[in-house]
């Protein structure tokens, strides 16, 4: 597995050799638990992309999961801006807590369903770069403008026959088919969803 984040090097020097590691979901945007890290366990995060502690009672390192099998997998590593302090955002196998909480704080690891939106949008332009073969989302952009604005047309008139016809569940499954073109065609355009947002927030001001 290729090193995530290779150039993060903290301040190990404040706190005798430790930093706070700040675990995040990146998806829900949760914070999951707080733990310690040295220069070694910062390493092994980074080869292995499972974070890995500082045990200060055990005096050694730990793999968070390595009993349980609820390993923190890694998506990004900052450092923040005194150098000392790391926030690891992750995408978590199960619960993170011993006692089988979602988190530290006994809270439930649910998001905002909007946040969604936002991945799907992450997702939609990575396939604008890679084109990968087989892919719906592919042939939509290698079509181009037309195709993509057409498909947007359609399934607004289908979310309108949805909507008439007082059908609930056809309204809101053509209503995401609607929402996913509009997403693909801002990828297209060369804007993401959230600048829809961010014009509706300006109005609202």
């Amino acid at each position: 597995m290729k090193p995530l984040s290779e150039n993060i090097l903290p301040d190990f020097s404040k706190l005798n050799g430790l930093v706070p590691a700040v675990i995040q979901d990146q998806h829900t945007l949760k914070v999951l638990m707080l733990g310690f890290m040295n220069e070694e366990a910062l390493k092994v995060t980074q080869e292995t992309g499972r974070v890995t502690f500082y045990s200060r009672t055990k005096k050694r390192l730990w793999t968070k999961g390595e009993e349980s099998g609820n390993f923190l997998y890694v998506a990004a590593i900052l450092s923040d801006c005194d150098n000392d302090t790391l926030l690891i955002k992750v995408n978590p196998a199960g619960p993170v807590c011993h006692t089988g909480a979602d988190t530290c704080w006994n809270e439930q690891n649910l998001g905002n369903n909007l946040s969604f939106l936002s991945l799907l949008q992450d997702l939609v332009d990575e396939r604008k770069t890679a084109l990968p073969e087989g892919s719906y989302t592919t042939s939509l952009f290698k079509a181009g403008t037309r195709k993509i604005a057409q498909k947007v047309g359609e399934e607004a008139v289908e979310t309108i026959i949805g909507a008439m016809a007082d059908d609930d569940d056809n309204f809101i499954y053509e209503g995401a088919d609607l929402l996913y073109h509009l997403i693909v065609l801002l990828s297209h355009k060369g804007f993401r969803i959230e600048d829809l947002a961010k014009e509706l927030e300006k109005r609202h001001k």
